[in-house]
Formats: structure tokens, sequence, C-alpha cells
């Protein structure tokens, strides 16, 4: 792609007309051109000759209420040819985390459950998120700038030396992010440090922007904007909704490894500008609102979920996110590729066995090959076939990778097991209904871990069910549910339900996991009381998941209370009883309830 030149055609003309009159050597030199080998962009630019510039773009939207628009720091590296006229494509990463993080305590998280006039406990001095303080690059830097794409880095609102503040997964972080690509493409105004005017004459506006966790979040939460220019976006261990980061059906639910984490805790995290005074009021509302005594869904959640806005997406979307990712779990991944679908928005997804990862570091060259053909597709125009592929690429148990044509499996359909007496050692999960009532409790004690449960011989905090050994492999792709009717002996319990998977030599292993309020049983957004010792139909949500049952391991079902890495952690005691007659399991079998009554039984 190259920008007309009007004078070199001039001297182009002369030399037709007399050689004597000009010279070759005088004609200004075209700059170098892209090139596309086997539909991939080629390393035909220097990495190191780049062009670097530091800027400031006008967001629309007054954060920090100083009376002025949010400023959005930006980095941008170029190839140097886009100063000899060539236009290129951007590779867009935005991030609150480029000035690194502040050392902030989590939430304490051993406290008393919500029940009529309860409150939480007062703070602890705990372990937070801290890091080191990164210059602003990029491993995948390099690489773009030598293939003919520019990259271009911006510190979200309230980080760095961006303004305004940060509000995690607010209305105003996504202006500000967005308000970059509206800049690339003329509708924004930016300035340099001394004042001047600083414009994108460089690029063809068209944008992808891509990065991991919260970086892949931004990419999202901008797409659901339907702004002009971003052509495709690569989410990676991206959250879908931020409720369902920190929240899951009513109960306070934390992201793997950081319990007592919440959103003003992150905020606090990333809140990293010189100048941090405006923003503490912001802060504080965001403590208030985020709600951890009753765990309700609210206007203040509603604004952070991006799920609302998908109809509004315009962008091509590469998703990947890890089987095993508990900090951005498969949740996030599930729905917003679900809704993306539905929407026809063309789309592809990268699963693999690790947890929150970059697929860079799992399978380097597949990835950038795809990556590449992506990016050279959407944002080049290049016609090589990367949208009419199979839309799964998907690493299975044994490290190895496969392509399918949809995630789910779309021969997935829901198969049932029930739960048999016993659950204090092991009650029995199978297809067929139980026929009669049998009633099984255990007593809540948040101090053990879920994984201790599930491998106990025996335990009166947990109840835990096994299938037959399946006599050949089942797969199950998609989300599963835990039905129970339950009832408690306090006013407020957490419930928690976990799929293991039990090998031949006894152990168990977690597979996913799922979490509910009982008190939100009817609607997430409303807390309602529960009344010891009656009966309530609950369903638990699994994070879905795409996982191979093994010849000759069982299925359990394993009832908890509380989860000591991830719920609120109440003293022990809490009693729930559970009726196995009104309760069962229901998983997204390959081959439907037959594949499953084949194998185990």
């Amino acid at each position: 792609m190259r920008r007309a030149r009007p004078a070199v055609t001039c001297v182009l003309t002369a030399l037709v007309a007399t050689a004597a009159l000009v010279t070759p050597a005088s004609a200004e030199p075209e700059p170098p051109a892209p090139v596309f080998v086997d539909g991939q962009a080629q390393p035909v630019f220097s990495s190191t000759d780049v062009v670097r510039e530091s800027l400031w773009v006008n967001a629309p939207v007054d954060s920090d209420n100083d009376g002025r628009d949010d400023l959005v720091h930006v980095e941008v590296v170029r190839p140097r040819a886009t100063e000899q006229g060539l236009r290129v494509p951007v590779v867009y990463q935005a991030s609150p985390y480029y000035a690194g993080g502040n050392d902030i305590p989590n939430h304490n998280v051993d406290v008393e459950l919500n029940a009529p006039d309860n409150r939480p406990g007062p703070k602890a001095a705990r372990s937070g998120l801290a890091g080191p303080n990164p210059a602003i690059t990029w491993r995948y830097e390099s690489y773009f700038t030598a293939r003919g794409f520019a990259v271009v880095y911006a510190e979200s609102l309230g980080s760095g030396q961006s303004t305004g503040c940060p509000t995690s997964g607010g209305r105003n972080e996504t202006i500000g992010a967005r308000s970059v690509i509206d800049w690339l493409n003329g509708r924004a105004p930016a300035q340099d440090a001394a004042g001047t005017r600083v414009t994108a004459g460089w690029t063809t506006g068209k944008v992808g922007m891509m990065g991991v966790s919260y970086n892949g979040t931004l990419p999202n939460a901008v797409a659901t904007t339907g702004v002009r220019g971003l052509e495709t976006i690569i989410p990676i261990a991206a959250i879908s909704s931020w409720y369902d980061y920190y929240r899951a059906d009513g109960a306070v639910v934390a992201p793997g490894t950081y319990q007592g984490e919440d959103l003003d805790v992150l905020a606090k995290y990333v809140h990293t500008r010189a100048d941090r005074a405006p923003c503490a009021p912001v802060i504080d509302e965001i403590t208030a609102q985020q709600d951890r005594v009753t765990g309700d869904y609210s206007q203040f959640w509603d604004e952070r979920n991006y799920l609302n806005d998908v109809r509004k997406v315009r962008a091509s979307v590469l998703a990947v996110h890890g089987l095993n990712d508990w900090n951005v779990k498969m949740t996030h991944v599930a729905q917003w590729y679900d809704a993306l679908k539905r929407q026809g928005v063309e789309h592809k997804i990268w699963l693999h066995q690790s947890g929150h990862a970059d697929p860079y570091s799992l399978r380097r060259d597949e990835w950038l090959a795809t990556l590449n053909k992506w990016l050279s597709h959407y944002l080049y125009g290049v016609d090589n076939g990367i949208q009419n592929g199979p839309r799964l690429t998907i690493q299975r148990e044994d490290k190895s990778w496969v392509d399918e044509p949809e995630w789910p499996a779309p021969a997935a359909a829901a198969a049932t097991l029930y739960p048999g007496a016993g659950g204090a050692t092991a009650g029995s999960l199978t297809v067929g209904r139980p026929d009669r009532r049998v009633v099984e409790s255990l007593t809540d004690d948040a101090t053990k871990l879920a994984a201790d449960l599930a491998n106990a011989p025996t335990s009166p905090n947990r109840l835990i069910y096994l299938s037959g050994p399946a006599s050949t492999p089942v797969r199950l792709s998609g989300k599963g549910e835990a039905y129970l009717r339950l009832a408690f002996t306090r006013p407020a319990a957490n419930v928690t339900a976990l799929l293991v998977d039990r090998g031949p030599d006894g152990k168990s292993t977690i597979v996913t996991r799922g979490w509910t309020d009982p008190q939100n049983r009817k609607n997430i957004s409303r807390t309602e009381p529960i009344q010891p010792g009656k009966y309530y139909d609950l369903r638990v949500d699994l994070v879905p998941d795409d996982y191979v049952l093994a010849a000759g391991h069982r299925f359990g079902l394993v009832v908890l209370s509380s989860d000591n890495e991830y719920t609120l952690r109440p003293a022990p005691g809490a009693g729930i009883s559970v009726d196995l007659k009104g309760s069962n399991l229901t998983l997204p079998i390959v081959g439907g309830l037959d594949a499953l009554k084949s194998a185990v039984g």
C-alpha cells in the first residue's frame, strides 16, 4: 500500500520525455512496500530503524473532574519507511500496567456471610498485588514493525503519564482506549509534550487491538463501541464481564490466586499517575458500589458487562484462552464467543491446556503464523483464507493440537447423571434417576482446601458421588450445571460444586467448579433471605471446559459449602442438607446421553 506521490509521477514523466534533463539519481526513491508470501507478511523492514513518537490524545471524558478532557499517553513505533510515504496499519495495545503498580492490600475474606444485621469484617493487611515498573515495550514489537505494521501503546486513564482516573472496566476507560483509534483515523486531536498538534498521516487507519489479561480485556471493551477503524481484536485471557471476574451468581468469588482482590484493589494498583489526589473520591465510590456484602449484580456492574453491547461489534475476533485459567476463568471467553457467533461476527478461537498465558510461550511458530495471517488479512486485505478455516484450534490433554470446525463441539448435548446414597465416603453417580428420597448432609469448614476435600476418603465437610469407570474416553465440551435441592441450618451459606476426575489410583483431580449464593436463587440482582430448614432448588453453573475423561476414570460430583481459595470464608459450622432425589449433574457430552450411557453405564 502506497500513498500517491505527485512529485515522483512528474519526474517519471520527464524521464520519458527527455533523459537529458533529469537523471535517475535525482528521482526520490519509492518507499519499500510490504511483502506477503503464503498469505503472511514478511520481515522486509528494519525492526531497529524505526520512528518513535510520544504524544497525548484527547479523550472526550473528564473522569478526574478537572474541567478538561482526559489525556491518553500514547507511544508510537513505526517503520522508517512511513517517513517516505508508506502508510501502514496498526497493532494497538492499551494497558494500565506500563507504569507498574502499587502495593495494595487485598480485602479480608475471613468474614461472616451477609445475613440480616451482618456487616463485613475489617480489612486485613494481606499481601496484595505488586510489580516492577516496566518500560513500554512488547515481545511482539519487532516482529510487527519488521513486517510493515506500526505498534501503538496507550496508557489507560489514571495510569502512567495519562490523566483521568482508573475505574477497572468503567465507561471512561473504554472511551480513553477508543480515542486512540479515533486519533489514528483523524477524528480526535493529539499533541506532543511541547503542545504541538500531532497527526497520524502515516497510517491507513486500520487497527487491530491485541493483548493478554487486562490488556486483552480492553479490546473487548473498545470493540463493543463499534468504533470505525477497528478491524479486528485478539483478546487473550480476557474478561467479558467484570461481575463474573469478581462474583459468581451472587457470591463474592475471587480470581484464582488473588483471594480478597476486588475492583477497587485493582483500580488502586494501576493508579500510577503522578497526581493521585483527584481520583481518591472516584476510587472510594468504587469501593462503595462494588458491594462485597450482598454480591448482587447492579448498574455498577452492568456498566462493566461488555456482553450488553456485543451487537455493536464490527471487528473480527481471534480469541485465546487457557482451559486451566482460574484467574480469568473460561466463563469469560465462552460467553463472549457464544455471543459473537450469534451476532454473526467473524471469529476463531484457540484453547490451550495452560492457565493465564500467551500462546507465544506455548506454541510459538504456529501461533505467529496464525497471528500473521489473521492480521495480514484483516489489516492489509490479503486474501489468504484464514477466515474460512476451522474455527477451533485446541490443545488436548496429551499436549497435542487439533483443529475442529467450531467450539463448543457441535456434537455436544446435555447428558444427566444422578447422585446416589453414600456421599460421606463416595456415593454413586448414574444415568438412572433415583426411585426414593435420600437426604445427606455436610458441615462447612472454610479452612479446608477443595482439592483436599475431594481426595479425602471420608469427610463431614463434603459429599462426593462417583460414576462407574469409563469404558471409552468421554469428552465434555461447553458448560455444565449442578442442580441441587438444598436446606441450610443458617440464614446464609456458600454453595460450591466441583466436577472431578477420579483416576484408577483413587486420586481426584478438579476438572471445573462453580459457586452460588442461595440468597440470589431467583435473581443475581436481588438478595432474598433463606429460611433455615426449608429446601430450595438451586442451579450451580460450572465454569465451561473442554475435557476428555480417559478410559478407566470416573466422573465425580463434589458438593461443599465454602471454597477456601475463592469464596468468602465464614467460621466453620454451617450445615447443608442435600436431597439427592431432587439433585443432578448435567454435562455437555459429545455424543449426548447415548455416549455417556455407553461409557459409564
